[in-house]
């Protein structure tokens, strides 16, 4: 593949990308003037100033619009998940995943995009159909993060209990530090929230070593 194709292909994933960003935040913003039960497919494609084609090459329902960022979001994790150096431990390499998925997703100038999703897990409450869509979402990304942590220690994770472990306790801490972002003021504020979250998990674990085993 000459220079050129590479230059061809990479914009048209950029220009890929941004389609579907432009169709998800229509979408989005649709769901948060007249909530879900009101978004047309049309709808959506006029704002996004796409066709209806278009936008049923990049989704199969209204609730896959709505969460494209989500979904696009747990990618985005298990690619940093499985760039983790070797020689970490499983749940460790889980916390530093969140860290680089964090920094590279909503670092500098994407601020606003962490806030969009802020407005989403705020709109979930009022939209249980979404928040189970959600949850499909995050089960799918929960069973690949196990896979990448199984294929770097090498082992089944049917048999060895280390990647599903990891992962339930990665993924619970996440999920519950999103929820608590979502009920306070800050759209900002996630990786503080993180930290604490990941921070108390510590705490805990070392309470727990220090309990006296039951007699």
């Amino acid at each position: 593949m000459s220079g050129d194709d590479v230059v061809g292909l990479d914009g048209r994933r950029l220009r890929t990308r941004r389609s579907r960003e432009a169709m998800s935040r229509a979408a989005f913003d649709l769901l948060t003037e007249g909530g879900l039960d009101a978004i047309a497919v049309e709808d959506i494609a006029f704002r996004a100033g796409v066709t209806r084609r278009t936008f049923s090459r990049h989704f199969s329902s209204i609730e896959e619009a709505v969460l494209g960022e989500l979904d696009q979001d747990v990618h985005r994790f298990n690619r940093a998940l499985a760039a983790r150096p070797a020689d970490e431990s499983p749940l460790l390499s889980y916390r530093n995943a969140v860290d680089d998925w964090c920094a590279a997703e909503f670092g500098g100038g994407r601020a606003a995009q962490l806030a969009m999703r802020w407005r989403l897990f705020r709109c979930f409450p009022d939209e249980p159909d979404l928040f189970d869509s959600y949850q499909r979402i995050r089960t799918a990304g929960q069973q690949e993060s196990v896979r990448i942590i199984a294929t770097r220690l090498g082992v089944d994770p049917a048999r060895d209990p280390r990647p599903s472990a990891a992962v339930a306790a990665g993924s619970g801490l996440l999920l519950a530090a999103l929820q608590a972002w979502a009920v306070g003021d800050d759209p900002t504020g996630l990786p503080a929230v993180i930290d604490q979250y990941f921070d108390t998990l510590v705490e805990l674990i070392v309470e727990f070593r220090n309990e006296e085993p039951p007699s």
